[in-house]
């Protein structure tokens, strides 16, 4: 099973707009050297809708490349469309990647007997490991915790991203899925209580920038020491907030620029964060000691 803290991965460009395929890796491996149990590339906070789909598979080698088994990679592999998430999943499946995340289709606006159909496609068709991410601010839908119940049905579809910020739903889940359903939350600010509720962990964006913190929190819970989960998630409860003070992953590759990890560029139609959310990232780094 699939737990503790999993960053999804910014991927960096050069000045020129280009992957900076050596800062990419020198990522990964702090990533892991920090104790990230696994590591997402090509999801949302990796730009993947601006990708190629040359870049797309490049980011998931490069990403394999260095973990070398060290800790599981999940690669982003979803789209709207079911023939290109299945190429997209195959690939990730060729390339040695231990599961897939497929995003719940975003525009066209499936219905529940829809995303059935979509999960149940990619899955026949591919022999990894698939955990479906489920975020209704982007895609607009929301899976069920009935249809997801049905597809966790299926032998290798395995778990779930959930950033629904709905607190109920891991407990429901539980219950409709079982315990061996793997509950990842895509929401940094409620991973205390999603982890009460029966979670597993969760693929961070704060982790990007505060591995450590992210991973010792999950350490924390896992051992039972609730007082050091407490310090720990009002430490970066500024940083959670402040990465989403403007879109994903403006915020996080601004944080990533100040720390030296790489440059904030992103690509279009992503811009530069303003000032004022700069000065609260800045200052959201330096109230958790990250920064000087």
């Amino acid at each position: 099973m699939f737990k503790g803290s999993i960053p999804a991965l910014i991927t960096p460009f050069t000045t020129d707009g280009v992957i900076d395929e050596k800062a990419f890796q020198s990522f990964v491996d702090w990533q892991i050297k920090q104790g990230s149990t696994g590591v997402v590339p090509v999801g949302t906070t990796g730009e993947s809708p601006t990708l190629s789909h040359a870049e797309h598979h490049r980011v998931v080698e490069l990403a394999l490349e260095v973990a070398k088994g060290r800790v599981p990679v999940i690669a982003g592999t979803g789209s709207n469309s079911t023939v290109e998430a299945v190429s997209l999943t195959r690939h990730a499946q060729n390339a040695g990647a231990d599961a897939a995340l497929v995003v719940t289709p975003y525009y066209n606006k499936p219905t529940q007997a829809g995303l059935l159909a979509h999960y149940k496609a990619i899955h026949d068709s591919t022999d990894i490991p698939i955990i479906i991410y489920n975020i209704p601010g982007r895609s607009v839908i929301d899976m069920t915790v009935a249809t997801m119940a049905e597809l966790a049905k299926l032998p290798r579809i395995v778990g779930v991203k959930d950033a629904t910020s709905d607190l109920e739903r891991p407990a429901l889940m539980r219950i409709a899925a079982g315990p061996d359903f793997c509950q990842l939350s895509g929401e940094d600010g409620t991973i205390v209580p999603f982890l009460a509720q029966g979670g597993h962990g969760c693929i961070s964006v704060t982790a990007n920038i505060a591995p450590r913190l992210c991973a010792d929190l999950q350490t924390a819970w896992r051992d039972g020491n609730i007082t050091k989960v407490q310090e720990l998630n009002y430490r970066l409860m500024p940083i959670h907030k402040a990465m989403f003070c403007e879109a994903n992953p403006g915020p996080v590759k601004y944080a990533a620029s100040l720390l030296g990890l790489c440059t904030a560029q992103m690509r279009l139609p992503m811009v530069e964060i303003a000032d004022d959310s700069k000065q609260r990232v800045e200052a959201a780094l330096k109230s958790a000691g990250l920064l000087s």
